[in-house]
């Protein structure tokens, strides 16, 4: 009993058991996928006997998806230009796009009170712990523990992560915190005079460094203004396919590079250093 209380303070307070916990994920990396191997199987037999009308079906509406997303790509093509033409005529620098790379869901994490995913990428293809995770629609979580092949996700819902994001609206700044449930977020510091309403699209707004600003995260559900209580009760439903999701992807934030300021040139030998009068 002391030798367990004795590892799990060192676990906790010192992070010694890193390195031994890196190890025995790799060593046991066979056997996990031995046991996920029957619904690996399940799954690609299922998907090698649809019928041909639901592949059909399914065909036709990526073929729709497709066709919206090349719409949606052309305006977004058109705001990028002209979002660094207004970037240069207010003369900050141009904002380089993040790098990603595409990972799949492995397993769900076996801790059943936190939700967790396990992804197949690890410290061997850059992943790092606190790197931002999203799917094709917003912001899933980030990355809590690193082995050399995977990686455990910690989602956004977990009752443990809060997550700095703004309204996209009118740029109020706020925290959105975990309940426990898949399908909501709590915004639990504003006051009740706060700008905000139900419907309003919040995004990620940079602060503390963990994600990129600019991404999805939820949309407002409901607000409820209580009278007598300095805060309102505020609810979000998150945009991620946090149950549904099979593919994620892992974000490295791009940074611009720095600007070294111009050094002034030194005057040539012999040339004056104050201006000649001019000539009447």
């Amino acid at each position: 009993m002391m030798l367990s209380i004795l590892l799990m303070v060192m676990d906790h307070r010192f992070h010694q058991t890193e390195t031994l916990r890196s190890v025995l994920s790799t060593l046991t990396y066979p056997i996990q996928r031995l046991a996920e191997l029957p619904g690996d199987v399940g799954g690609w037999l299922a998907e090698r006997f649809k019928s041909r009308s639901r592949l059909e079906r399914e065909n036709l509406q990526l073929r729709r998806e497709n066709l919206e997303l090349k719409a949606e790509l052309q305006q977004l093509a058109s705001l990028q230009a002209e979002n660094e033409r207004l970037r240069d005529l207010l003369g900050s620098a141009y904002k380089i796009g993040n790098r990603v790379l595409v990972a799949e869901l492995s397993a769900m994490d076996l801790d059943p009170f936190r939700q967790q995913v396990v992804i197949d990428k690890g410290s061997a293809s850059g992943v790092y712990a606190g790197q931002a995770v999203l799917d094709a629609r917003a912001v899933m979580g980030q990355v809590i523990h690193v082995s050399p092949l995977r990686a455990t996700v910690l989602l956004i819902t977990d009752a443990h992560h809060a997550l700095p994001v703004q309204v996209l609206r009118n740029g109020l700044r706020t925290i959105a915190v975990g309940t426990g449930r898949i399908d909501r977020l709590e915004l639990p510091y504003l006051p009740n005079n706060a700008d905000i309403r139900p419907n309003d699209l919040l995004v990620t707004s940079g602060l503390g460094g963990k994600f990129p600003p600019g991404y999805p995260v939820a949309r407002v559900a409901e607000v409820k203004r209580l009278p007598g209580k300095p805060f309102a009760r505020v609810t979000a439903t998150p945009l991620a396919q946090l149950d549904r999701a099979r593919e994620v992807l892992l974000v490295w934030e791009v940074k611009p590079p720095a600007v070294q300021p111009e050094k002034p040139k030194r005057p040539q030998e012999g040339a004056s250093s104050s201006p000649e009068p001019e000539a009447p």
